[in-house]
């Protein structure tokens, strides 16, 4: 072992457990050797603590130096008779409200008590003017990389974005948008947290945009469960870790295979997406025509005072204007519905819409794209009981409204989808670039940049800068499926010869609807 690496042990919410605690501790340390330090996220004291004064005294001995939070509810704000941190007894010691704590190795841990509040900053809770005092100092520092560990109590919000999900769990309903933003800044190498009462190791995440940024380490997401607890899940975690500062660049940014997006958006970005929500507005197929709906529940309307977009031209896929071919709407959600392609390579190929006026992937807001991946997901599990796989593609480029096209193809061709537009390209004389799986177009590609992008059946994912001075074709993307290693019909690369009648696109709606009506995650 490197003689500048430390072995650390984390656990979650103690909740008074230390005999508990320290017995696990004391055993692992009999067998695999002594750790450098024990730390604490979640509520270390309980609604019982008899086993604490043994510990206080000195009569029952911490095995390791402990650092540990602040309370997260007022019950247990007597124990920390010192807000500003200091010991509690030989070798444990609280850490404060919030800081960054610098160990003699140059191990950097930086720390937040409590819970998000959006006035009061009390021992309990924390604001955004607590989050501005870690974040500040570095904000503008070109020499900042990031700490070794982020410790918190409270999940931050959206962690689970691009990753595993928890069975049973989200993290919008008890995380915190506040410590999402502060691990956004911070750049952790680790984050552990806790009070849920859950395990959960996240895939690391980047904490660079892929493209266009130079490479930077990845951050590992940690929660806990409680000492104790009856399910038997993971509440302690041991690692070794190298301090940042010590590290050879090429062996800190090295990226694993299962690294994924960044889940957090900054803030700014986030009041883009909200001032862009303002434009959203809304269809309903039920009336006959091009007016908005009114949201509600259990079939009770209320007002919808969202404003309609103004598009530079008539568009012909705001599901508002009296310019959509409304017979060949399928389905309609809160955000988006499915279409028929006019002109479709296959009586089933279909396009993904935001209802509301957005150009591309990149500009719509989270709410619209997270509605995109459920019909992504609706009609790859359609398709594949029809023996069948998708190729997803968006072309940003000559085109005012966000299309998604998806167009099933034979299953067993799937592994030739990726070979198809690699040869495609060099005939075209475009550079395409495959992209890692768990990256997001977002995180690639900048506002007002043109790109052609297309998620593969096997999960590849394609991106193309097009080039201000490019003549990129634009039916790119079908001539690619309508390859013979794919489709096999070149002849129908142009959708004006693909045109059918009215009637015949009535048809194949009415076929697509009940087909797809098991999967139809709209219909009540």
């Amino acid at each position: 072992m490197s003689s500048n690496q430390l072995r650390i042990l984390v656990s979650g919410d103690v909740e008074g457990q230390f005999d508990q605690l320290f017995s696990r501790v004391n055993n692992i340390q009999k067998k695999s050797g002594t750790f450098d330090m024990l730390i604490c996220v979640g509520e270390f004291f309980g609604e019982k603590n008899n086993e604490w004064e043994a510990y206080a005294s000195g009569k029952s001995k911490v095995p390791l130096p402990v650092l540990l939070l602040g309370p997260s509810n007022s019950e247990n704000v007597s124990h920390f008779k010192d807000v500003k941190g200091g010991e509690l007894c030989h070798n444990v010691t609280y850490l404060g409200k919030k800081g960054i704590y610098t160990g003699s190795s140059g191990l950097q841990i930086a720390y937040l008590s409590g819970k998000e509040s959006v006035i009061i900053s009390d021992e309990t809770s924390f604001n955004n003017v607590d989050i501005s005092a870690l974040t500040e100092p570095v904000k503008n520092d070109t020499k900042f990389k990031g700490v070794d560990i982020l410790i918190t109590s409270q999940w931050p919000k959206g962690v689970e974005k691009y990753g595993t999900a928890v069975e049973g769990f989200e993290s919008e309903s008890v995380g915190s948008e506040a410590i999402a933003q502060l691990s956004l800044a911070l750049r952790p190498r680790y984050h552990f947290c806790g009070l849920e009462g859950v395990h959960y190791e996240r895939q690391p995440y980047r904490n660079h945009k892929v493209l266009a940024e130079g490479a930077r380490h990845v951050t590992r997401f940690i929660a806990l469960a409680k000492v104790g607890n009856q399910k038997k899940s993971k509440y302690l975690y041991a690692f070794n870790v190298v301090p940042l500062c010590q590290m050879e660049q090429s062996e800190l940014v090295s990226q694993p295979q299962d690294v994924t997006e960044c889940p957090y958006k900054s803030k700014s970005f986030q009041g883009q997406q909200k001032d862009s929500m303002e434009q959203q507005f809304f269809y309903d197929m039920k009336s006959g025509g091009g007016e908005k709906r009114r949201q509600g529940e259990g079939g009770q309307d209320r007002q919808n005072k969202k404003h309609k977009p103004i598009p530079t031209g008539p568009c012909w896929f705001c599901l508002g204007s009296p310019e959509v071919e409304k017979h060949l709407v399928v389905s309609v959600g809160e955000q988006t519905y499915l279409a028929l392609a006019k002109g479709g390579l296959v009586p089933d190929h279909i396009l993904i819409l935001p209802i509301g006026h957005y150009q591309s992937s990149v500009t719509a807001p989270d709410e619209v794209m997270n509605e995109i991946d459920k019909f992504k997901k609706a009609l790859k599990k359609c398709f594949k009981k029809q023996g069948k796989a998708v190729v997803f593609f968006e072309r940003n480029f000559k085109t005012q409204h966000l299309q998604i096209q998806a167009v099933p193809v034979p299953a067993d061709s799937a592994q030739e989808v990726k070979d198809m537009f690699t040869e495609c390209a060099e005939a075209e004389g475009i550079e395409i670039n495959e992209i890692p799986v768990h990256s997001d177009i977002k995180q690639i590609v900048q506002m007002g940049v043109p790109y052609f992008y297309a998620e593969l059946p096997l999960g590849e994912k394609m991106y193309c800068r097009i080039q201000a001075s490019q003549k990129f074709p634009l039916q790119f993307g079908r001539e690619v499926v309508a390859s013979p290693g794919i489709l096999n019909m070149p002849e129908r690369v142009d959708w004006k010869v693909c045109s059918v009648s009215k009637a015949q696109e009535q048809t194949h709606a009415a076929d697509f609807k009940t087909m797809f009506k098991k999967y139809d995650f709209t219909i009540d």
